[in-house]
């Protein structure tokens, strides 16, 4: 009986009647199944569009004031914190006297990290501290990849104060005008000019590039180090060039910067030696600069970020083993053990 009427209902109009009106005039309204369950449909498809949408830019903001933490504190760990919790406090908040939530979030975002990088002085017990590398090209899902800094502008950012950091960040990075700048920082049009100025001339020593340079850009540094020949390394690098390394608690390196084409270069070659060979190693970029990771047992122990200078010379070499800072990497790109690095050597080379 019950398919019967299931099936009457789908192939007939079934009517159903209404009173209306006061005199209890009856109306027949014609009721077909298969309308009202293509109706329902329609409604919930709405729905859960609508929350996709919603969950759509929630998501995409959530990216956004992670990149904005990212760039002020260089911590990947400490931005989700900071940004966990100004998500909490808002929920909290009476939000009839907020007008603009996204203009509200950003604000409080970026106060926060300020005052968590006055607050906190970042230090290594061995090496220098260095910021926690990025992945750009295989970017954290939770990072926006266009808006995330170079490596070697985070690591100059360490030489400005955190509001200079800011204004420059938001300048530089994000394209705020300086009056939008203010209403941020909750300072002047005219101390954001000099907050700016202040921290360009600071940085003006150091050129940052904004196009990836080639995969091949590093065939010959490994070329070199496999043929333990240091003067050919030397040939490699800039008159100036600087090895900071950064071991966190854990791990021993060298604490003062190495400077100099000789001194960097036996140094380069006693890590390798040493440490390295023998170990897979794989070519990607680390906040847009050319990187190098060398992992054991499938773990990442190692991983060197490089910057050229305006004659394609080695400028800067970053190097990070601390475990905490490299946990946050993750390797898609297939990888070459150090016995046969001369596969690696053809990938960055094809020709």
């Amino acid at each position: 009986m019950s398919i019967f009427f299931l099936m009457a209902t789908v192939l007939l109009e079934i009517p159903f009647s209404k009173k209306v009106g006061q005199l209890g005039r009856t109306e027949i309204y014609p009721f077909n199944f298969v309308t009202f369950q293509l109706q329902l449909v329609t409604f919930r498809i709405n729905q859960l569009s609508y929350s996709i949408k919603r969950f759509i830019m929630q998501e995409s903001f959530y990216r956004s004031l992670l990149t904005y933490s990212y760039n002020i504190v260089g911590s990947l760990e400490d931005a989700r914190d900071l940004v966990q919790d100004t998500m909490e406090k808002y929920i909290g908040l009476d939000k009839s006297t907020i007008q603009n939530e996204r203009s509200y979030l950003i604000k409080s975002v970026i106060n926060l990290s300020i005052n968590f990088k006055k607050r906190s002085e970042k230090f290594s017990k061995y090496g220098i501290w260095l910021p926690e590398p990025i992945a750009t090209e295989e970017t954290d899902a939770h990072l926006i990849k266009r808006q995330v800094a170079n490596y070697s502008l985070l690591v100059l950012f360490e030489e400005l104060n955190p509001k200079e950091r800011a204004v420059f960040m938001l300048k530089e990075s994000f394209n705020y005008k300086h009056d939008e700048i203010a209403k941020v920082l909750d300072i002047s049009v005219e101390n954001s000019r000099k907050l700016y100025s202040r921290s360009k001339k600071h940085l003006a020593q150091t050129e940052i590039k904004k196009d990836l340079p080639p995969k091949n850009c590093m065939a010959p540094y490994i070329d070199a180090l496999m043929e333990g020949d240091t003067d050919k390394l030397e040939t490699l690098f800039a008159d100036d060039i600087a090895l900071m390394a950064d071991g966190g608690h854990t791990v021993k390196v060298v604490t003062r910067i190495t400077e100099g084409k000789e001194r960097t270069a036996e140094l380069m070659q006693y890590v390798y030696a040493m440490f390295l060979n023998g170990k897979e190693c794989v070519f990607n970029y680390i906040n847009h600069q050319p990187a190098l990771w060398f992992k054991n047992n499938g773990k990442v122990i190692s991983c060197m970020v490089f910057q050229f200078d305006n004659e394609k010379k080695f400028k800067n070499i970053y190097s990070i083993v601390d475990p905490d800072k490299l946990n946050s990497l993750y390797l898609r790109n297939e990888g070459f053990n150090g016995n046969k690095i001369d596969k690696l050597l053809s990938s960055l080379n094809p020709n």
